[in-house]
């Protein structure tokens, strides 16, 4: 995508920025954008307490990029680099996240021993909306789930693709909870994840983070489909000397791939 394409789509999606009293509509509401983050904008721009006006489900991370963020059923959880998960106050802060209320429009039941790819083909061959957002949530059990998550940084902040490089990662067996995320399509890169980006919490909160492969056992599979988006963009000196031009979908496609060490959750 070229600089004047950019450009154009920023505007564009600018126009459909709403205040924060249009609750439970139909939008994704997106803090920052995932090329920020790719350059190293780890600073929180947003406080908790503000994102929860604009919806009650979502994923994202915290200032400094210290762990992992779910939201469900309107509570923010936070997991952390040691696999442990921790309540999020309304004061701390996010640079990037993205959130809606959700509301099931489609339900599909998974079969046992379907995989995460597996999962991904099954949509895209029966569920014919790639150029929309839409919410992903899964309920259920799984034989098996692998996560990550990332420490918090100091400044000043390395590239994402240094972080996630030494990233610890989780797995876990036989484990309820839920699947939390969203699918963004391929013409919105450079402003989110293209495709599914998705995390996990684990229903006794024994852990959770960015799902990186897991295998069902018994699960529901609920969809709601988002039409609109706002973006809250930073306005700072940090976000506005960017050079976001630049194609970085391989730094993103290196970054969200396995890589990083084993760890094993800490539950004392």
């Amino acid at each position: 995508m070229n600089t004047r394409s950019i450009l154009c789509l920023l505007l564009a999606l600018t126009c459909l920025i709403l205040p924060a009293s249009a609750q439970r509509d139909n939008a994704l509401t997106q803090i920052s954008t995932i090329d920020a983050i790719l350059n190293g904008l780890y600073d929180g721009v947003l406080s908790f307490g503000e994102l929860r006006e604009y919806g009650n489900f979502g994923i994202g991370t915290f200032h400094s990029l210290d762990g992992e963020m779910v939201a469900l059923d309107g509570a923010f959880y936070q997991v952390k680099a040691d696999g442990r998960v921790y309540d999020v106050t309304d004061t701390a802060t996010t640079p990037f996240s993205s959130i809606a209320f959700f509301q099931a429009e489609k339900e599909i039941p998974i079969a046992s021993g379907t995989n995460y790819q597996e999962i991904q083909a099954h949509l895209k061959e029966t569920i014919p909306v790639e150029n929309i957002f839409q919410g992903i949530k899964i309920l259920g059990t799984f034989q098996y789930m692998k996560t990550r998550s990332v420490p918090g940084q100091t400044k000043p902040y390395p590239p994402l693709v240094k972080v996630t490089a030494n990233q610890p990662t989780f797995e876990f067996h036989d484990i309820a909870g839920t699947v939390v995320g969203f699918y963004t399509p391929d013409y919105v890169g450079g402003l989110n994840v293209p495709g599914y980006h998705l995390h996990f919490l684990a229903d006794d909160k024994s852990g959770g983070g960015h799902i990186l492969d897991f295998i069902v056992r018994d699960a529901t599979l609920f969809l709601d489909y988002l039409p609109e988006i706002r973006i809250i963009l930073p306005n700072n000196p940090d976000f506005n000397s960017l050079e976001l031009s630049k194609d970085r979908s391989n730094e993103l496609n290196q970054a969200e791939r396995e890589g990083g060490k084993k760890a094993e959750p800490d539950n004392r």
